[in-house]
C-alpha cells in the first residue's frame, strides 16, 4: 500500500470568514476557492486556544495545555514540551516519512526539532539571526539593513504600512519557494510530510506595494459593534491597535485581506508544483490557520477571545481518496484533529494518551460539540457551543456569556436572562465534563467551576522593537542597521491615512524616542 503524503499549510491569525469559496464574496482568494473546488470546506472549523503557541503546540501534540503546558504565549525557552510527549512529525519520521518544517512555527526552544527531519525557520521577531533562515535569507541578499523583517512592529503594529522588501523577498514568498524546492530536489521512493508555515496576515500587515491596493475598490464588511456588555479580556483588546479614526482602521482591515490574497498566491504556487511532479492527488492536503482575528468587531483586535472571529477559523481538506469534490461539511473540528487524521491516513496507531480529537475521516467523535480553552487563573475562560448556541464561562468574576451562533453581538444572560439560564444549562453541564478531563488541574471542584475575583484590565498597545540587532557581536553589521525611525518612515510613505502625530507617541515614549521621527 502506497503511504500517502502530507501537505500541511498554516496561516496565523486568518480568520473564517476571509475565503471566497466559503461563502465571502469580497475576497480574492482564486486558488484556495480551488483547493476548495477539488476538496471540502469545514465550515465549524475552531482553534482549541486561540493564541499562536497554545494553538500550535495543540496541533502538534494532538494535546491540550494540561498536557503540553502552554495555555497562552510564553516567550521563554524553559517552558517547552514535555519530552516524554510524542508529536505528529515524530511519529511520522519513525515511520518513514521524510517531514520538514518550512516558515513559522513558533516551536520553543526556538530551533527544538519536535521530530522534524529539517527546519527552515521564519519567525515574527527572532532573538538571535542565526536562528532564523529567513533572516539568514534576507542579510544574504541586500538586506543587511533591515531591523524588523516583517514589516514595523515599534509603533505600527496595527497601522496600514506595506513591506520593506520586493514581493520576491517576502517571507510569503520564501515559505512557498523553500517549499517548490524542497518538492522538485526531493529524493523519491518514500513518502514526505511538509509543515508550509506562513506569518501572513498576523500583523503588521505589511503586504508588497504590488498588492497593496488590490481591495481599494471592494466594500468590506462594516465593523460589527456589540449590544451588550462585553467580558473584562475583550475590554482590554481595546486599545492594542490604536486607531485614530475609522479611515485608518478601514485601510489596515483591506491590507489584512491583501495579506491573504499573497498568501493564496503562494498556495497555487506550491499546488503547481504539486501537479508538476505527479503528486497532487496522493498528498492530503490540509489548508487552515492557528486562530483569527477580531480586527475591530465589537471595538476589539488581535485574538485570546471565545468570539467567532477570533476562535473560528478556516480549513479546506482536499484528498480525493476520503474527500470528495467541491463539498462543504458543518461537523465541528479543530486543530486536536490533525495529528490523529494524519496517523490515519498513514496508517500508524496513535500513541496511549487521552487525545480530545480523532481522524476527521473517522466517526469516532461527537462533532455536535465544540470545546475552546484560554488561560488560567482570573485570565481563564472555557467555551462549549452546538451548531445553536455558544456557552462562556469567564473565572474572573464568575462571567457567563451566551450567545446565538448567528449573533454574538447580544449576550442572551443580558438580554433575556431567564431564557439564558435554561438554554445553558445542558451546555455548562457538557462544558464541565470536559473541562474536567481536558481542561487545567484544579479548576473544576465538586462538579462545578471554581471562580476568581474579576481581574482590572490593563491598558496595552502593542509594540514589539525588533530584537536580534542588540545581539549581535559584529559591529559593523551593526553599523550598517536602518535606525527605527527610518524604517518606519519607510514602512508609511505610501500609506497616506497614517499620521504619526495622531498617534498615542506618549505611551511609545518609555520603549524609544519618537521626537526623532519628525527628523
Amino acid at each position: 500500500m502506497t503511504r500517502p503524503n502530507i501537505l500541511l499549510i498554516t496561516t496565523d491569525q486568518q480568520r473564517y470568514d476571509t475565503i471566497h469559496a466559503a461563502g465571502f464574496d469580497y475576497m480574492i482568494t482564486p486558488n484556495l476557492d480551488r483547493l476548495a473546488a477539488e476538496g471540502c470546506i469545514y465550515t465549524n472549523a475552531y482553534s482549541p486556544n486561540p493564541v499562536c503557541l497554545p494553538a500550535r503546540h495543540n496541533l502538534i501534540t494532538g494535546l491540550s495545555a494540561r498536557y503540553h503546558s502552554f495555555d497562552d504565549n510564553y516567550f521563554d525557552d524553559s517552558h517547552q514540551i514535555p519530552y516524554h510527549l510524542p508529536t505528529f512529525a515524530q511519529m511520522l519520521s519513525d515511520n518513514g516519512y521524510d517531514t520538514i518544517a518550512i516558515g513559522k512555527m513558533h516551536f520553543q526552544p526556538y530551533r527544538r526539532h519536535n521530530g522534524f527531519n529539517r527546519l527552515l525557520l521564519m519567525d515574527e521577531i527572532p532573538r538571535f539571526r542565526e536562528d532564523d533562515d529567513y533572516a539568514i535569507y534576507l542579510k544574504n541578499n541586500g538586506y543587511d539593513y533591515l531591523q524588523s523583517l516583517h514589516g514595523v512592529r515599534h509603533m505600527l503594529y496595527m497601522q496600514p504600512q506595506q513591506s520593506l522588501v520586493a514581493e520576491k523577498d517576502h517571507g510569503s514568498t520564501w515559505v512557498a519557494d523553500n517549499t517548490i524546492n524542497y518538492l522538485k530536489t526531493k529524493s523519491k521512493n518514500r513518502p514526505w510530510m511538509i509543515w508550509a508555515g506562513f506569518i501572513q496576515p498576523h500583523p503588521p500587515f505589511d503586504v508588497p506595494a504590488s498588492f497593496a491596493h488590490l481591495y481599494d475598490n471592494i466594500p468590506l464588511p462594516s465593523v460589527k459593534v456589540s449590544k451588550t456588555e462585553i467580558s473584562t479580556l475583550a475590554k482590554e483588546n481595546y486599545n492594542l491597535a490604536n486607531y485614530p479614526n475609522i479611515e485608518t482602521l478601514n485601510r489596515a482591515r483591506q491590507l489584512y485581506m491583501s495579506a491573504i490574497s499573497f498568501v493564496d498566491k503562494q498556495v497555487g504556487r506550491i499546488y503547481e508544483t504539486l501537479k508538476e511532479i505527479g503528486e497532487l492527488d496522493n498528498t492530503l492536503i490540509i489548508f487552515t490557520s492557528d486562530h483569527g482575528e477580531m480586527l475591530g468587531d465589537y471595538g476589539t483586535y488581535q485574538k485570546f477571545l471565545p468570539y467567532d472571529y477570533s476562535s473560528k477559523i478556516p480549513m479546506i481538506i482536499r484528498y480525493p481518496a476520503k474527500i470528495q469534490a467541491n463539498t462543504k461539511n458543518d461537523d465541528f473540528v479543530d486543530l486536536n484533529d490533525i495529528f490523529p487524521t494524519f496517523m490515519d491516513v498513514a496508517n500508524i496507531k496513535m500513541p496511549d494518551l487521552d487525545y480530545p480529537g480523532r481522524s476527521i475521516f473517522t466517526n469516532q467523535k461527537d462533532r455536535n460539540y465544540q470545546y475552546i480553552e484560554h488561560q488560567h487563573g482570573a485570565r481563564r475562560w472555557v467555551s462549549m457551543q452546538n451548531k445553536e448556541y455558544k456557552y462562556n464561562y469567564y473565572y474572573g468574576g464568575a462571567k457567563e456569556e451566551l450567545f446565538r451562533k448567528d449573533d454574538e453581538s447580544a449576550n442572551l444572560f443580558v438580554t433575556d436572562p431567564a431564557l439564558a439560564k435554561q438554554i445553558s444549562a445542558p451546555l455548562k453541564e457538557k462544558l464541565i465534563a470536559y473541562e474536567k478531563r481536558y481542561g487545567l488541574e484544579g479548576y473544576i471542584v465538586n462538579d462545578d467551576f471554581i471562580s476568581f475575583e474579576d481581574f482590572t484590565p490593563i491598558f496595552y498597545r502593542e509594540c514589539n522593537p525588533p530584537f536580534f540587532p542588540a545581539n549581535l557581536s559584529n559591529e559593523e553589521e551593526k553599523a550598517k542597521l536602518w535606525s527605527l525611525e527610518q524604517e518606519l518612515k519607510e514602512a508609511i510613505k505610501n500609506e497616506k491615512v497614517v499620521d504619526i502625530d495622531k498617534l498615542d507617541k506618549a505611551y511609545y515614549q518609555h520603549i524609544l524616542d519618537y521626537n526623532k521621527i519628525k527628523g
